[in-house]
């Protein structure tokens, strides 16, 4: 696992409110793939808000780091596994058409770890948002 982190993600009880502060905030409009989630390009990674209403967003804090493929994901997944973090959702195929699965660190806090074709990975490990 590359030392980096590609996503920082919030889950937040109202997308639509917390996306409007942010564009107050000047960091531009977001992209919203749907009515529950929104990124914004945050310099080389990408800073979501994803609601935790109905159980579909992580309340609190996520990590999550991108990578280049599925093996990837399913190779960093034992990776983390094999240092002591523990195994929250195995690599797998999702619905917006990426791969991915997650970990904890000994702390609990999670990491996800993803593919995800529609986000440009950078040889640096810096994600860049698809054009609007």
């Amino acid at each position: 696992m590359q030392p980096r982190i590609s996503l920082i993600t919030l889950g937040v009880r109202d997308v639509d409110r917390m996306s409007a502060f942010y564009e107050r905030l000047g960091w531009g409009a977001p992209r919203r793939p749907d009515d529950e989630v929104a990124f914004f390009q945050a310099g080389p990674l990408v800073f979501a808000l994803w609601t935790e209403v109905g159980g579909h967003g992580a309340p609190g804090l996520e990590l999550a780091h991108n990578v280049a493929s599925p093996e990837e994901v399913d190779a960093v997944l034992a990776e983390a596994e094999a240092a002591g973090g523990r195994l929250v959702r195995p690599g797998a195929a999702q619905s917006w058409g990426g791969y991915s699965g997650a970990f904890t660190d000994p702390e609990g806090y999670v990491w996800e770890v993803a593919h995800n074709p529609a986000f440009a990975l950078g040889s640096d490990g810096s994600v860049t948002l698809p054009d609007a």
